[in-house]
């Protein structure tokens, strides 16, 4: 069984406060991006049915919603390290969510840019 992570409060000291109220501002700059993702794939769903075939426009949908599922556990979890290394004086750690999101939106918009070159030129 994994051991739990001993409470935020336990461990170190209390950090500037400032560092604090960065680390809470990036987590909130995180979570608007997961709903920015979020209410792109809900357009997509919604307000745009002839943008190409349904089935790609379906995979675009769930390639953004899990980019928004992807960016809000992370967001969570990029917050808990940083106020745990800020906490016991250690470096900010190194996170993959940057490049995850970067490459799941360039795959959306590769594919995304391909159907509307396609509709644009027509039958």
């Amino acid at each position: 069984m994994a051991r739990r992570r001993p409470p935020l409060r336990s461990i170190g000291t209390d950090p500037d406060y400032r560092f604090t109220l960065a680390n809470e501002r990036t987590f909130l700059a995180w979570i608007r991006t997961a709903l920015a993702l979020l209410a792109g794939a809900v357009a997509l769903a919604g307000l745009v049915p002839d943008l190409g075939p349904a089935v790609v426009r379906n995979i675009l949908v769930a390639v953004l919603l899990v980019l928004a599922f992807v960016v809000t556990a992370g967001a969570y979890l990029r917050w808990d390290r940083a106020e745990r290394a800020l906490r016991v004086g250690r470096p900010l750690p190194v996170g993959l969510l940057p490049r995850l999101l970067v490459s799941g939106l360039l795959v959306v918009v590769v594919v995304a840019s391909a159907l509307v070159v396609l509709i644009q030129s027509g039958p």
